[in-house]
């Protein structure tokens, strides 16, 4: 298994400072989160910021921004502007060689089966538009599952495969997000898996547990070929880096 962790857990770091760290922790994938200080738009227009990939032998991923953002927002100029800055993501990822961009499917403001329908069918859409905008390039548009919540798109497997046939996308499975949700393991059955996120919790909140000490079914792990450790606390991303190498030696 190759294992990174989600630039999440050292937020607000310098770039160059965060890689080393990888480095010295012997991971070979990092997720690099833009929102803020990281976001595409500032990145792309500060390029010397991006100096520091060019030093490192990992592969990258980005997480595509999410504050604010709804790609199957029913209000079209949210919903423009969203898709622009995914875009300008795959931009970013074209420029230091991600491998992979991850997005999330969106969500609906009122929970009722027709606003989900429409929005179903927006963010397919919206997709559509972000894979056709990566043709040509190395990376991939990787679509998210989410967390067991009504307002949330893609909670089901079948809703995130039916994304996948008519985009061709690829997908991120979060098995801390497919842990509140009805057969976790049918997550992983879904085709064009570029990575995983990975973190734990008690099968009802998305917590971003230590790896073990939620509820998660661990020998669900050994499926994964590509894990990228979700947490908000790097001492918490080093326990679960031990539980992994411990399953997978």
């Amino acid at each position: 298994m190759n294992i990174g962790f989600s630039t999440l857990a050292l937020f607000m770091k310098p770039i160059d400072e965060m890689l080393n760290i990888a480095k010295k922790d012997k991971f070979n994938m990092i997720e690099l989160l833009t929102e803020g200080f990281y976001s595409p738009e500032y990145l792309l227009k500060n390029k010397e910021m991006l100096e520091p990939f060019k030093s490192y032998d990992f592969d990258y991923y980005l997480h595509a921004p999410t504050v604010d953002l709804n790609i199957a927002s029913i209000n079209r100029g949210i919903r423009k502007e969203s898709i622009r800055q995914t875009l300008r993501t795959l931009d970013l990822a074209n420029e230091i060689g991600a491998k992979a961009i991850t997005i999330h499917p969106g969500q609906i403001g009122r929970i009722e089966d027709r606003i989900r329908k429409m929005a179903l069918k927006l963010t397919t859409e919206s997709i559509k538009e972000c894979v056709e905008y990566a043709e040509g390039m190395e990376t991939k548009v990787s679509v998210e599952n989410m967390p067991g919540k009504p307002k949330f798109l893609c909670t089901k497997p079948e809703e995130l495969t039916k994304i996948v046939e008519e985009t061709n996308c690829s997908v991120t499975i979060d098995l801390g997000h497919a842990n509140t949700c009805e057969n976790t393991p049918e997550f992983l059955e879904i085709p064009n898996r570029a990575y995983c996120h990975l973190s734990d919790n008690d099968g009802i909140k998305d917590q971003h547990t230590i790896l073990g000490k939620g509820t998660l079914d661990l020998n669900l792990l050994k499926q994964v070929q590509n894990g990228i450790l979700e947490l908000n606390n790097y001492q918490k991303v080093l326990e679960s880096k031990k539980v992994l190498e411990k399953i997978i030696n």
